[in-house]
């Protein structure tokens, strides 16, 4: 397939045109700029959707190589070197898909400093989009912390009662770990004298040097996933975000992590990788029944969705460190399945709380018979969430599953517990919500969901079911980089 001039840097600077725009539009506009912003935001991102649409579609599949590459020379030995695989390439589409979605969720319910919103939310995209395009060292290392910024400002401003908090401790958590992932990049581009990802995958790294650097890496995506034990930020930054900032959060941030450990800790240490499996299993496995339990005890609905979100995590990280095709596979699939599971149900407590202004679950209760429409809503998502057949939830954890279950059989029972432990406290949220009779007198006068609370829905219902029924769609395009990862790592530890 032809293959597009600058086609990745359109659809990675793009959101920053339509930040520009948004700024322009508030100098010219000495009253309100509130309104335009709204319409510039959810216009440049459903642009930017387009082109990544074009992008995938115009993506060889059958390749494991880099693709739409574009490389110039930048500063100091570091290039300007952008390029997508099979895996990246999908995130893209993740990242442009959520992000209207975002804007049209933010539509009525951010009235203060709305032009000031649009344009972080259009700053976090580009830089999100720029980790998944970045094959340059340290421009991935500026995509890659550039987006603490955005999200810092929009959980400390525009969050809940203690947004201040939340937003420190979110910062302070993932920045600490990325001071070591910054000391290893520079001892890797002076050794192997380049800072280009590709070429670094080539390098044989000092196999005694190989677990520090592992760890080091390690260190940071970690905490980005979250793994247990370095999760506790993410539960506050989810309970004070606003409702799109938890959908980023959860959808495409998290992602961040298990995009890492795919391009740097699997292929660049792949003898660290393989010493270091089974505490990656061990953690896993602590995370998918410990955060399981603490999620059923919990009494906030986002708080409970939180804890669940680094229970899937758990199913990620040990796909990937099974270092087989189905884990591997699993593990992407998941993570695209969970950015849009996880962002619609973040969406549905968007919908109660703004009616309501309360999380709280003990506050619901016979919503089915106000809300039929929303109740069928947040069943079909729960019910993804819990890995149901026919929703791509299950897809993602049964290939998992799978791929673990080659490499460390006590690590693939503890993970198929996990799922019962999901379903426990999903469905009991479930009922708590939902039915019943109405006690609270206050539910009396809630309403059905509206039109533009519908259409923000319907994509992720087809998103989820597509991708549970035609799971093809993915793995077909994750196939050849998948299989030339998990050759590489299986030849360089001799297995």
């Amino acid at each position: 397939m032809p293959q597009i001039p600058f086609i990745l840097s359109v659809v990675t600077f793009l959101p920053l045109v339509g930040a520009g725009l948004i700024l322009l539009a508030r100098l010219l506009n000495k009253g309100s700029a509130d309104n335009a912003a709204r319409w510039i935001a959810l216009g440049t991102t459903l642009v930017t959707l387009v082109v990544s649409v074009v992008l995938v579609g115009s993506f060889d599949h059958t390749s494991s190589a880099y693709q739409f590459v574009e490389r110039y020379e930048w500063f100091a030995g570091a290039q300007y070197f952008l390029g997508v695989d099979g895996v990246s390439i999908l995130f893209v589409l993740l990242t442009a898909f959520l992000m209207p979605l975002c804007i049209l969720a933010s539509w009525t319910t951010i009235k203060d400093r709305v032009v000031d919103y649009m344009i972080a939310f259009l700053v976090l995209q580009t830089l999100v989009i720029g980790v998944f395009t970045a094959l340059d060292l340290f421009l991935f290392y500026i995509f890659f912390e550039g987006t603490l910024v955005p999200m810092f400002i929009i959980i400390g401003v525009w969050g809940g009662a203690n947004r201040i908090y939340a937003a420190y401790k979110f910062f302070l958590y993932t920045l600490l770990g990325s001071v070591l992932m910054l000391l290893a990049m520079l001892w890797m581009a002076h050794t192997a004298d380049t800072t280009s990802i590709p070429a670094l995958k080539e390098f044989p790294f000092p196999v005694e040097a190989q677990p520090l650097l592992w760890l080091a890496f390690f260190a940071s995506f970690a905490v980005k996933m979250p793994m247990w034990p370095v999760h506790t930020w993410l539960p506050d930054a989810h309970v004070q975000a606003p409702t799109a900032g938890s959908v980023i959060l959860a959808g495409i941030l998290l992602k961040l992590g298990g995009y890492g450990f795919i391009l740097f800790n699997l292929p660049m240490f792949p003898q660290a990788s393989e010493m270091f499996a089974p505490l990656v299993f061990t953690l896993s496995a602590i995370a998918i029944v410990y955060t399981s339990l603490v999620a059923f005890r919990q009494t906030d609905i986002k708080k409970l969705i939180a804890y669940s979100s680094v229970a899937h995590m758990g199913f990620v990280t040990m796909g990937i460190f099974a270092g087989n095709d189905q884990g591997v596979q699993g593990a992407v699939f998941q993570m695209l399945s969970h950015g849009l599971i996880s962002g619609a149900l973040f969406l549905c407590v968007g919908v109660v709380y703004d009616r309501m202004h309360t999380r709280e679950i003990a506050f619901y209760g016979g919503l089915t018979s106000k809300m039929p429409w929303f109740a069928a809503i947040f069943l079909m998502f729960t019910m993804a969430n819990v890995g149901l057949p026919g929703t791509s939830g299950f897809i993602g954890e049964i290939l998992t599953m799978t791929g673990i279950y080659e490499v460390s059989t006590w690590t693939a029972l503890f993970a198929a517990s996990g799922v019962i432990f999901s379903a426990v406290y999903a469905l009991t949220l479930y009922r708590n919500v939902m039915f019943g009779e109405i006690t609270n007198p206050a539910l009396k006068t809630i309403t059905d969901i509206d039109k533009r609370e519908l259409l923000i829905f319907v994509p992720l219902i087809v998103g989820t079911i597509w991708l549970g029924v035609q799971p093809d769609v993915v793995l077909n395009y994750t196939a050849a980089s998948v299989e030339a990862l998990t050759t590489t790592y299986r030849a360089a530890i001799g297995g």
